[in-house]
């Protein structure tokens, strides 16, 4: 407490010693936080008495701190203290964020605390002041909490951004200021209007597109219908089809995310805000919505809008309470209290995720066995989120949990990642992410150690097959469907979006501790250029459902953020099919009794089961666990699935907060070791409720499979005592494979307090001795370059051997070894269009980014002089002074360089 009072102190100097305005310094006025209000009779959480012990400290320190420096303090803490005494609804969600309801209550007492309790003259309509006051604060937070920072001001700004960015908070700014004069003149009754004229606020300036027309893909020309359908290939036996387009449903625009309700029908996010709002455009008005086909010829015919007005929403997943939904930096909970289809209350749950980048945030959310849904995150994003068990600190890319059933999240994993896109959990409740940006595909469960804030985790080893590897990928499903043949069950989809255009297809096996995978087919590709499935899921009939994002333009670091290329209205749904196999009968979910909910657990699609569980969470605990019992005890121990049923009987009362201690310990005891690893999973996240849950984990940490002790030492690291140490110690006395080994080691260190060592992904290889010692230096520095996040590596992969078909290996290759100039003026200007390396040819859609932007004459010198001298490359270093003089030469180039333009100018041999 001492030190945060000290802090603060020093912040107070500092500011008050600042004047923002040029003329004086501000008026600071410290705000105590509210008191923690006891829920733990109505929810899984704490009580408050601890919590509200020490905000009261904190509390004391602000008033402290104001004293001293004649500074206004608002005590809110003791007022909400007396409010919650008396309340007779809740005045907070979970404990601490105000409701609606809450903040009517509050502003009163804020209000009267920053400006002393004052006389109510205004005549104005409370209703209409409070609407003009959300005006300016949805600019003002466009303003101080814009999303897509990184682009605006950081990391990213170059080499687009100063084409429009500083008119644009120009603008913004202008906006938010006329919106302040609108609060005073609703509130001194001078309009009741509340529509503000922008006409003369800055202009932004035409942002011109550097698109370059090619063969396979114009701007002019998107395929519809049956030219659309023309477009795709797909293996023998299988059939895909247009289920809906922006073309009947203009609200289908840029989805980004699908999944199935319990009532069978798709739901799907759109996003056409993306990247972010653009001030003087309309207000955002992103969409989920529900589609139907309601007379059974496989297209949808119906559309209904669930919700609008949202702002990116790249994230959803359903709950019995309703639909949560990310708006960036919050995660929201949709409800339809009256049953019609349409969202009527928007609860904010969490906040405090980073907005850095809009495509870097919360995402890609699917739900574990228990309902607990997982959340992507990007890399160089810093979360900071409020929880009622205390702030989760989060940096530079990994995966939440949110558990609705505790309103309890965790940081599950850290890593090194960039954009993971995809989630997805196989039968047996492991799962499995895409690093999107990178092409891997790894099992998350070795990277679960519990993290410390700054800290990464070793990741595990890459499952994509040899010779398939594709980026950026989005989207991932496992194959479970009858109507799919026998022989692809269990197999791992992914969509991919740029070069490789579709859905790859690999198969995964067990093998020791982890998994092995080997290519089976690409399920679905397209020669249609504006091609971009980011998601998939199986739908209740059996077939696969599939969204296409349909855009000409991808990546924002070959393209202004404003391009007028960027689609905003397109949108595809398709539907893949193995016609000779029937469509599953759709099991009843929805209004489902408890019995016959219990019953599709058996079923083999795990997306039925997947629903089905979370039905089951929508009926009373006091109904549902009683059924288990007889269904459990009703069970044939004959059936091959038996245990697996009993997995899913544990799973299902894990859903309901009251976990089966004795179904537990019975499955922790199973004859399969898939049973018993996914109880040691259980067991780690309910070690509150089980007792001897540390002798549980111990014997789990001498099982036969590595699996399972893999699974024991995750679940240690989070009990993060004496007891956790043990157990890992226990684990590591047996023979550690390559699957467990990081594991372990990460574990034990983090339970013993020590700081894990910075390890090198990229260790520099041996400098060339024929370079001169300023070339080494070079050389050493260009290492660096390449491997910056979105530079060089990202797309031609760490080893220079590029991605077929988008990315060109840069090995043995006549564009970096030959002729200088032109290696300069591609790195400068960035290229596009068809070309031939090495006798395979390069459609060249993607462009290469131009770096003469983000790079200095030193650095990009550097960086070439580095990629002519590794990957088997040996050529003359590149200097400073020649990049200095291409640069001066071609400075009034616009544009990328076409291929065969920069071919005339700078011939091959």
């Amino acid at each position: 407490m001492a030190a945060y009072e000290a802090e603060l102190d020093a912040f107070v100097v500092h500011t008050l010693s600042k004047a923002y305005n040029g003329i004086v310094a501000p008026r600071l006025v410290l705000v105590s936080p509210i008191a923690y209000e006891d829920q733990s009779k109505i929810k899984d959480l704490p009580n408050g008495v601890a919590e509200n012990a020490n905000l009261k400290l904190y509390s004391a320190a602000m008033e402290r701190v104001a004293k001293k420096h004649s500074l206004t303090f608002v005590d809110l803490f003791t007022p909400t203290e007396k409010i919650y005494a008396e309340a007779k609804v809740p005045f907070t969600t979970n404990g601490y964020i105000p409701t609606e309801a809450g903040y009517e209550q509050l502003a009163p007492i804020l209000a009267d605390g920053v400006f002393g309790k004052q006389l109510r003259n205004s005549k104005a309509d409370p209703a209409n002041v409070l609407a003009a006051v959300k005006q300016k604060n949805w600019f003002w937070q466009n303003d101080y909490g814009i999303l897509n920072g990184v682009h605006t001001h950081g990391q990213r700004y170059m080499p687009f951004g100063p084409q429009n960015y500083p008119d644009e908070v120009i603008k913004t700014r202008e906006m938010t200021a006329l919106r302040d004069n609108l609060i005073e003149a609703v509130a001194s009754g001078a309009t009741n209007s509340l529509v503000v004229d922008d006409s003369k606020t800055h202009p932004l300036p035409v942002v011109p597109t550097n698109y370059k027309e090619g063969e396979k893909t114009t701007a002019s020309r998107y395929l519809y219908d049956d030219d659309a359908e023309k477009s795709f290939t797909v293996p023998n036996g299988y059939k895909v089809q247009l289920f809906a387009s922006e073309k009947e449903f203009p609200n289908l625009a840029n989805p980004m995310q699908l999944s199935f309700d319990n009532r069978g029908r798709l739901w799907v996010a759109t996003m056409p805000t993306y990247p972010a709002y653009r001030p003087g455009d309309p207000l955002p008005d992103d969409k989920i919505l529900i589609y139907e086909d309601t007379n059974g010829d496989g297209r949808a015919d119906k559309e209904t809008v669930f919700a609008d007005k949202l702002q990116l929403p790249i994230g959803f997943e359903f709950s019995p309470e309703g639909v949560y939904v990310s708006q960036e930096p919050n995660l929201f909970l949709l409800r339809d209290t009256d049953g019609d289809d349409k969202a009527d209350i928007r609860e904010i749950i969490l906040g405090g995720f980073d907005t850095h980048d809009t495509h870097h945030a919360i995402s890609a959310y699917c739900a574990d066995p228990s309902g607990a849904f997982l959340m992507g995150e990007g890399v160089f994003l810093h979360s900071n989120v409020e929880t009622a068990y205390g702030p989760v600190r989060a940096m530079n890319g990994g995966f939440f949990r949110y558990s609705p059933q505790r309103n309890q999240l965790e940081r599950t994993a850290q890593l090194s990642i960039p954009n993971p896109w995809g989630i997805a959990f196989d039968d047996w409740g492991q799962d499995f992410f895409l690093h999107t940006s990178g092409p891997s595909i790894n099992w998350m469960l070795p990277a679960s150690v519990k993290p410390t804030y700054g800290s990464q985790c070793p990741s595990t080893a890459n499952l994509v097959p040899e010779g398939q590897a594709v980026r950026p990928t989005s989207g991932l499903e496992f194959v479970s469907s009858r109507h799919f043949p026998d022989e692809v069950q269990g197999d791992m989809l992914l969509c991919n979006n740029i070069g490789f255009l579709g859905i790859k297809q690999h198969s995964i096996v067990d093998d020791g501790t982890g998994y092995k995978t080997a290519f089976r087919q690409n399920l679905l590709s397209s020669t249609d250029g504006n091609f971009r499935p980011v998601d998939l899921e199986f739908a209740p009939d059996g077939s696969l459902f599939v969204i296409d994002w349909h855009n000409v333009l991808i990546g924002h670091m070959q393209h202004n953020a404003r391009d007028p290329l960027r689609d905003h209205v397109h949108g595809r749904i398709y539907r893949i099919t193995y016609p000779s196999r029937p469509l599953v009968t759709p099991a009843l979910v929805e209004k489902a009794s408890v019995e016959n909910l219990l019953e599709n657990l058996k079923l083999p699609e795990y997306r039925t089961r997947y629903r089905s569980r979370r039905e089951l969470r929508a009926h009373p605990t006091a109904e549902v666990l009683p059924a288990i019992k007889n269904w459990v005890a009703k069970l044939d121990p004959k059936d091959p699935r038996h245990e697996h049923h009993l997995l899913e009987a544990l799973w299902t009362t894990w859903g309901l907060n009251q976990v089966d201690e004795p179904l537990l310990r019975q499955l922790l005891e199973a004859q399969d070791y898939h049973v018993r690893a996914a109880a040691v999973r259980v067991l780690r996240y309910n070690p509150q409720r089980i007792a001897g849950h540390v002798a549980l984990l111990e014997k789990a940490a001498v099982d036969p499979h590595g699996r399972v002790r893999l699974e024991a030492i995750i679940a240690a690291s989070w009990l993060n005592n004496a007891s956790g140490k043990k157990i890992v110690a226990i684990a590591s006395a047996l023979p550690l494979d390559d699957w467990n080994k990081g594991a372990a080691k990460t574990a034990i260190s983090r339970l013993e307090g020590v700081q894990d060592a910075v390890v090198d992904e990229h260790p520099l290889p041996p400098v060339p001795t024929h370079l001169a010692s300023a070339e080494q230096k070079q050389f050493i520095a260009g290492h660096e370059v390449y491997f910056r996040d979105a530079h060089c590596a990202t797309c031609h992969q760490p080893d220079g051997k590029g991605l077929d078909p988008a990315f060109p290996p840069l090995a043995n290759s006549e564009w970096v070894t030959g002729d200088p100039d032109r290696l300069i003026k591609l790195a400068l200007h960035g290229m596009m269009g068809p070309f031939e390396l090495n006798g395979k040819k390069y459609d060249g859609l993607v462009p290469m980014t131009p770096f003469g932007g983000i790079l200095k004459d030193d650095e990009v010198a550097a960086v070439l002089t580095y990629v002519r001298n590794t990957f088997s490359n040996k050529a003359p270093a590149v200097s400073p002074s020649q990049v200095s003089k291409v640069r001066e030469a071609t400075k009034s180039r616009q544009g990328f360089y076409m291929a065969q333009d920069l071919i005339k100018e700078n011939p091959l041999k």
